[in-house]
């Protein structure tokens, strides 16, 4: 069963919540964080990336750094550009983009549920990029970054969701990139009992975005405990931050490729080798994009390309069956000699929010060739996750990206 409960959230002030709500900490370089935070005294980013606040040339990994978060994170308190709420709550956190909404619930689950693979996973994490949030969480002794977690549809929740919507939104702000952004707070017992009811009677969630965060938040979790040998369980940093939300509402955006060169290739060589692979269509200057799974669309040479997986190439597999693993099995690697897409410089990804646009611009600018993919779908990730296994690289992209700052989890 997987294990959620409500919590005491610190979260801004309702008329702040549009200047503290942050874009997630890794989607900038540390000069654009920099840059981002420039005379502004709410946004959260400024605690995600403490680092903004030194000099450009200073350590972003010191420990002094960290505690300029927990230091700035304790003033807005004190200030009161944060609440904190009397009694552990639920709470809704819905985003609208371009006329969808996805509905989440706002709660902690279990750090033993990660442990015991209840919380399923479909990446390997880096001990590099866990380090720097292993710091942020501990010194901050609060979780910050909330994980992105997914459910299998379930109409009781959806139906308790909808009726708690029906009231005045606690914050509502549509935020720079046209996303409106809805809170709502869950106090009452009766809604937060049958919350938890419907959850125990899941075998699993799953982590959709947010695993470094996720692994991150557990080895804190595992520090307090080695230092608590008596926890008794209950404690805070038995539980992590975590938004859950319901898979019939996700949408997955195509996640792209460019690559710089041809493995020594000509065009038409190059042509001829995927052909052996893929059925392979000329449409010209009309921007392709994949109409269904097994179809990649290529730019090359100002044209584009409909690409089908020949029938006997397709695979049954939850990882070897995914469009991304296609194009790695039978393009990338035996064409082009690109092995590991995650480390060779050779390759660069597009997300989906850019549009085809973007991997024509690309071609014009560093690179010889684009591939524009069918996006992967929340049950195939879904099915991974199950079978134990790993997507590929840069497999999924998911939109609209949760604000940091709008609940955060003390422990």
């Amino acid at each position: 069963m997987a294990e959620i409960r409500p919590f005491k959230a610190v979260r801004p002030r309702k008329d702040l919540s549009e200047k503290i709500a942050a874009l997630p900490y890794d989607v900038y370089s540390r000069e654009e964080a920099a840059k981002k935070v420039e005379g502004d005294k709410y946004s959260f980013l400024r605690i995600d990336r403490p680092e903004t606040q030194f000099e450009p040339t200073h350590d972003m990994y010191a420990k002094e750094v960290y505690e300029k978060a927990a230091e700035m994170l304790e003033d807005m308190q004190k200030e009161g550009s944060f609440i904190q709420d009397e009694k552990p709550c639920y709470y809704i956190y819905e985003l609208t983009m371009d006329g969808r909404s996805q509905t989440g619930l706002v709660a902690v689950s279990a750090v033993d549920d990660y442990i015991n693979n209840v919380i399923r996973k479909h990446e390997n994490t880096r001990k590099e990029k866990e380090a720097d949030r292993i710091r942020h969480v501990d010194i901050c002794s609060a979780q910050t970054g909330p994980i992105f977690l997914a459910y299998n549809s379930n109409p009781a929740v959806k139906a308790i969701l909808d009726d708690i919507k029906m009231s005045a939104a606690e914050a509502d702000f549509v935020s720079d990139d046209g996303i409106r952004h809805r809170v709502w707070v869950i106090s009452d017992d009766k809604y937060i009992d049958a919350i938890t009811k419907e959850f125990e009677k899941m075998p699993n969630t799953y982590i959709a975005d947010g695993h470094h965060r996720a692994a991150s938040a557990v080895a804190v979790s595992k520090m307090r405990r080695e230092a608590n040998p008596d926890y008794t369980g209950d404690e805070e940093f038995n539980y992590f931050l975590s938004v859950l939300f319901d898979a019939d509402e996700l949408k997955i955006m195509d996640y792209n490729r460019v690559v710089k060169d041809l493995g020594g290739n000509t065009v038409e060589e190059f042509i001829e080798k995927l052909s052996e692979k893929f059925d392979i269509e000329k449409i010209g200057n009309n921007q392709y994009r994949p109409a269904k799974k097994g179809e990649i669309g290529m730019y090359i040479n100002n044209n584009w390309y409909k690409l089908t997986v020949k029938p006997e190439y397709v695979k049954d597999d939850p990882v070897e069956g995914l469009d991304v693993a296609y194009l790695q099995r039978e393009v990338l690697d035996p064409v082009l000699g690109i092995k590991d897409p995650s480390t060779d410089d050779r390759i660069d990804f597009v997300g989906g929010i850019r549009g085809l646009s973007e991997l024509e611009r690309r071609c014009s600018l560093d690179a010889k060739a684009a591939f524009a993919m069918y996006p992967t779908d929340i049950l195939e990730l879904f099915a991974v996750a199950d079978a134990g296994k790993l997507m590929p690289p840069k497999s999924t992209w998911f939109e609209p990206k949760l604000r940091s700052g709008l609940f955060i989890h003390k422990i």
